[in-house]
């Protein structure tokens, strides 16, 4: 890994809210509608934060219909993956939200 490709996913992650969303992401792939739904944010403002995480090689996309789902990026996880593992266990919030009447938009 190249060393401005490292910077910059230390910077992307260098944020409260991506930090959650790669917490989320380590359990399972997650759309951004059940992403705004857990972490109670705008969609634009969820779309902004996986744009940056996705400029910085930390998640990829996997598109289904006119849905898109985000999981952490195979690739970069093996040097980051300290970083990712250190990060609360926050997958009570998907179980939360699977228990509330799952998936909100797919």
């Amino acid at each position: 890994m190249e060393l401005d490709q490292l910077t910059e996913c230390y910077k992307a992650m260098a944020d409260k809210t991506r930090l959650n969303i790669l917490a989320l992401l380590r359990h399972e792939e997650l759309c951004v509608c059940e992403l705004v739904e857990i972490l109670k944010m705008t969609q634009p403002s969820i779309s902004q934060h996986l744009r940056k995480l996705k400029q910085a090689r930390l998640v990829k996309e996997r598109r289904s219909s006119q849905w898109i789902f985000y999981s952490i990026d195979g690739e970069i996880y093996p040097f980051i993956k300290a970083n990712i593992e250190a990060l609360p266990d926050l997958s009570h919030k998907i179980e939360e939200l699977k228990a509330s009447g799952g998936k909100v938009c797919c």
